[in-house]
C-alpha cells in the first residue's frame, strides 16, 4: 500500500501557502474599497485550516523519502487539490462563477494555460484580476520545480535528459537541491520585477504592469483587459512582452549558469537554439503571409508575426491582434504552432523542443537504416548519442500526446462543435496555450460559451498536458495501486 502520510503533509503545506496568498487580492480590494475582500479572507481561512489539518494528519517524526508511486500521486494531487481551493474566490467574489467554471479558471491559472470563462475584465474588481495573475505566477514556479525534481525521476517522456542537464551538473554548482530551488526562485522573482518595471516604463499602470508581469514570466496569459495586450496599442509594450515571454520559455536552470558567469551556456544549449530557430523561421513565414495578403507591411508585419509566434510557442497566449481574420494559410500555420511549445525546465507547456529534436533524429536514423541496413546510426541529441530508453520514452510521449489530442477533439466535435473549434480547444488545453481558433474560442473570444461537460473535459486536458500525460494517466492503471 502507498503511504499517504507524507503526501498529505506536503499537500497541507502547499494549501497553507496558497491560502496565505489569498490575502494579496484581499488587501488589493480593501485598498480599492471593494467589498470582495471579505470573500478572500473567508477563502483564505478555510484553505489554511484544511492545509494545516492535512499537515497535522500526515506529519511524522520519521524522516521519509518519497517513493516513485508517491511522487506520481503527489504531483497529480497537487494540481487537482490546489485548483479546487483556488476556485473558491471565483465563486464567492463578484464574479460569482459556478463551481465548474471556477475550477476551470483556477486550473487554467495554475497550469499557466490562460483560457478564461470570465468576460468584461475591464470592469472587474482589481482583487480578482490580481488573483488570476498570481495563480499563474504560483503555478509557474511550481512547474519549474516539478520539472527539475520529480519528472526526471519518473522518466516521463524523455525527461531523464533534463536530469543530466540540470541535476547532476547543477549539484556541483549548488550542492543542495534546496539551495538550487532557492536560486531558481530568485531568478524567477528578478525576471518578474524586471518585466513589471519595463512595462511601467513602456506606459502601463503599476497595477497592469504587475499583473501582466506575473502572467508573462509564467507564460500564462491572463490579462486585466478583454483585449489583452492589444488594449494598450503600444509597440513598445509588445516588444517588451516578446522579450519576457522568451525569457520565461528558456530553461531556468540556465539562468543559474548566467549568474555564475557562464553566458555561453544559453547559446550552446541545443534545445534553446532549436526553439529560437523555430521562432525565427515561423515568424518570417508569418511576416511573408501578412505582406502577401495585404494585411501589414514592414515593421508592423514583422512585429505582429513575432508577437503571435512567440505568444503561441511560449504557450503564453497573449493577444495583440486577432489573427483569425488573416486567412487560411495563417490559421494553418498557427494551428501547427499550438503543438510545439518551448523548452524543458521553463514555465511553458507543449511538446517541448528537446522532444522535437529527438523525434527528428529518430526519423533520420530510421531513414538511414532503410538505405544502409547494416549501418550503425545512433540517435543523437546535442551531438551526443542517447539511449534507447530515452528514445522510446519520447516516442511513447509523442504517440500519447497526439492520441489525447485526437480523443478530446473528436469528443468535443461529436457534441456539436465544428472541427476548428473542437480540435483547437483540444490542443490549446493539452499544450496549455490559452486561446483557440475559430469564432467560438478564438483570440477575440473566451471559453464562456462552452457547456459544462466540455469545460470539465478541458480542465482534465489542461491537467494532463501540464503534468506531461503519464503522470496523470498512470494513476488509472489498476496495477499502479497494487503492491
Amino acid at each position: 500500500m502507498i503511504d499517504f502520510r507524507p503526501i498529505a503533509a506536503i499537500l497541507g503545506v502547499l494549501l497553507a501557502i496558497l491560502g496565505t496568498t489569498m490575502m494579496i487580492p484581499a488587501l488589493v480590494d480593501l485598498i480599492a474599497g471593494k467589498g470582495d475582500f471579505l470573500a478572500y479572507v473567508a477563502s483564505a481561512t478555510i484553505t489554511v485550516f484544511v492545509g494545516f489539518s492535512l499537515w497535522l494528519a500526515g506529519r511524522t517524526s520519521e524522516v521519509e523519502r518519497l517513493g516513485l508511486r508517491q511522487a506520481f500521486v503527489l504531483t497529480a494531487a497537487s494540481w487537482v487539490l490546489l485548483s479546487a481551493f483556488a476556485a473558491i474566490p471565483f465563486m464567492w467574489s463578484q464574479t460569482n462563477l459556478p463551481f465548474v467554471d471556477a475550477y476551470f479558471e483556477a486550473m487554467s491559472g495554475l497550469t499557466t494555460t490562460g483560457a478564461t470563462v470570465i468576460s468584461n475584465l475591464d470592469t472587474r474588481p482589481p482583487g480578482i484580476l490580481i488573483w488570476r495573475a498570481f495563480l499563474h505566477w504560483y503555478g509557474g514556479i511550481g512547474i519549474i520545480v516539478m520539472a527539475m525534481a520529480l519528472l526526471p525521476m519518473m522518466h516521463i517522456g524523455g525527461m531523464q535528459l533534463f536530469r543530466a542537464e540540470s541535476s547532476d551538473k547543477s549539484e556541483k554548482l549548488l550542492p543542495r537541491a534546496a539551495q538550487m530551488a532557492k536560486s531558481i526562485l530568485g531568478a524567477y522573482i528578478v525576471l518578474s520585477l524586471a518585466c513589471a518595471v519595463t512595462y511601467v516604463v513602456c506606459g502601463m499602470s503599476v497595477f497592469d504592469a504587475v499583473a501582466h508581469a506575473m502572467a508573462t514570466i509564467s507564460t500564462g496569459g491572463f490579462s486585466t483587459h478583454d483585449a489583452s495586450i492589444g488594449y494598450f496599442k503600444s509597440p513598445a509594450i509588445e516588444y517588451a512582452a516578446i522579450f519576457f515571454m522568451l525569457s520565461g520559455s528558456l530553461p531556468f536552470v540556465l539562468y543559474l549558469r548566467v549568474l555564475a558567469g557562464d553566458f555561453s551556456r544559453i547559446v550552446a544549449n541545443t534545445e534553446v537554439r532549436l526553439f529560437l530557430g523555430l521562432v525565427i523561421f515561423f515568424a518570417l513565414i508569418s511576416t511573408v503571409e501578412q505582406v502577401r495578403g495585404g494585411i501589414a507591411i514592414g515593421e508592423t508585419a514583422l512585429r505582429q508575426a513575432l508577437f503571435n509566434v512567440v505568444s503561441i510557442m511560449s504557450t503564453t497566449g497573449f493577444v495583440a491582434t486577432d489573427f483569425t481574420h488573416w486567412g487560411p494559410p495563417t490559421d494553418a500555420l498557427y494551428f501547427i504552432l499550438l503543438f510545439l511549445g518551448a523548452c524543458t525546465g521553463s514555465t511553458a507547456g507543449g511538446m517541448k523542443s528537446f522532444r522535437i529534436a529527438i523525434l527528428g533524429s529518430a526519423l533520420s536514423q530510421h531513414l538511414k537504416r532503410i538505405i544502409y541496413p547494416n549501418g550503425v546510426f545512433p540517435v543523437r541529441y546535442g551531438g551526443q548519442p542517447i539511449g534507447d530508453d530515452v528514445v522510446a520514452s519520447v516516442l511513447s510521449f509523442a504517440f500519447l500526446y497526439l492520441a489525447c489530442f485526437m480523443i478530446i477533439g473528436i469528443v468535443i466535435n461529436t457534441l456539436g462543435f465544428d472541427m476548428i473549434t473542437a480540435f483547437s480547444v483540444s490542443i490549446t488545453a493539452l499544450a496549455n496555450v490559452g486561446p483557440g481558433l475559430g469564432t467560438v474560442v478564438g483570440p477575440a473570444q473566451n471559453f464562456a460559451a462552452l457547456p459544462d461537460h466540455v469545460i470539465w473535459l478541458l480542465s482534465f486536458g489542461m491537467l494532463v498536458g501540464r503534468l506531461e500525460l503519464f503522470t496523470v494517466l498512470v494513476l488509472f492503471l489498476p496495477s499502479f495501486w497494487q503492491r
